[in-house]
This record gives structure tokens, C-alpha cells and sequence, in this order.
């Protein structure tokens, strides 16, 4: 197994930035970790309502196997600023896998659901998006394009804390949030579908650093 690339093994490209790199050290081993774990979790707690959690990794994965293959190419990641990753272009080709898997399973997973994706497959899709990430060296791009599972996050971390630290008190009707929507009278269905449209949002503003830098 070939590292993502031997010039930048502790280096984080900033995005939208002209070849700005930041080297962070042994701290990237500690990041590295935090991302997989962290990635893992967030997926996991998204998957609470039908197509949710399927529908916002295939956007994700979209936008990584489009990283993976400008990176995998030289003349693209000469062309736009990028570091190249040799044979990258197979995790393009892994990722397009993945995305006709998630399809299928949104066929039955749809609303109203007949299978669930369960912990086994959150946990898995959230680890590899983050690994993919790593391996292209993007690592600072996944908090963008998988920004529904950071919101998804936080609104745990927060209704927690409001609840230990306010006696009690809750800041949304449920945590994750996508259950306060629901609980306030969004159907299921619709809050699904603006999730991912938030998420090809935030999708297509993660691909747009490849053209600003």
C-alpha cells in the first residue's frame, strides 16, 4: 500500500487557498483518528429517518470520488493546484461502487423504509468517507461536504449540554436534529429530501475549491 503521498505525510491542504499547505506534525496522527471516529459516529446518529443517512453519503462520496480522480491524474492536479495522489483514480472507481450500493439500498431504504441500514453500515459508510478523504489528501474538505453530519453532531452535543448544564432544559424538541423537524410537524419525507438538498449544496461548494485556489 502506497502512502496517499510521500512530500506532504503531515500536511493539510487548506482549501480555497493558492498551494497552502500547513504541516501540524505528529498531530496528524491524533487528527487522523479523530476524523475516522468522528466521521463514523456522525453518520451513525444521521441515520434516523428513512433515506437519510444513504441519501447524504452517496453526495458525499460523489463529491470524494471527483477529488480522487483529479488527484489520481497529474495533468489535473498540476492543472488545479491539487496534491497528486498516484493511483487515486481507483478510489474514484471504489467510491462510484459504493454510490450504486447506496442506490440500491435507497430503493427499499426509501419512505417508507422496508430494510434499515442499522449501526454495521452508518458506522462502515462514515469511516470510509473519512478515510477517502485522508487518502486524497482533503481532509479539511470533509467537514464541508459532510456537513449534514456535523450539524447532525452538534445538535447532540448541545442538547446534552444544555440538558447537564441548564437542569434540564432542552434547546430542540429531539436530538439529532432532524427528529426536532419532525417533531414539529415536517414530514418525515420532506425532511429528508431538504437534507439532501442541503447536502448537494454543500457538495457542490466543496468541489468549487478545486477551481478556487
Amino acid at each position: 500500500m502506497r502512502p496517499p503521498n510521500g512530500a506532504y505525510p503531515t500536511m493539510l491542504n487548506i482549501p480555497y487557498g493558492k498551494e497552502l499547505f500547513v504541516d501540524i506534525g505528529v498531530l496528524y496522527f491524533a487528527l487522523s483518528v479523530l476524523m475516522v471516529v468522528g466521521s463514523s459516529n456522525a453518520v451513525n446518529l444521521t441515520d434516523g429517518l428513512d433515506g437519510l443517512a444513504a441519501g447524504t453519503v452517496m453526495f458525499c462520496a460523489l463529491a470524494y470520488a471527483v477529488l480522487a480522480y483529479t488527484s489520481g491524474n497529474v495533468k489535473l492536479a498540476y492543472y488545479l493546484r491539487i496534491v497528486h495522489v498516484e493511483g487515486a483514480g481507483e478510489i474514484a472507481v471504489y467510491l462510484a461502487g459504493l454510490i450504486g450500493a447506496c442506490l440500491g439500498f435507497l430503493w427499499f431504504n426509501a419512505y417508507p423504509a422496508q430494510i434499515f441500514m442499522g449501526d454495521t453500515g452508518s458506522l462502515f459508510l462514515g469511516g470510509v468517507i473519512a478515510v477517502v478523504a485522508l487518502c486524497v489528501k482533503q481532509e479539511l474538505l470533509l467537514p464541508i461536504v459532510g456537513g449534514i453530519f456535523v450539524f447532525e453532531t452538534l445538535s447532540v452535543i448541545l442538547q446534552m449540554a444544555s440538558f447537564k448544564l441548564r437542569g434540564g432544559k432542552r434547546i430542540f424538541r429531539m436530538a439529532p436534529i432532524h427528529h426536532h423537524f419532525e417533531l414539529g410537524g415536517v414530514a418525515e419525507p420532506k425532511v429528508t429530501v431538504r437534507f439532501w438538498i442541503v447536502s448537494i449544496v454543500l457538495m457542490l461548494a466543496a468541489l468549487a475549491s478545486l477551481k478556487l485556489r
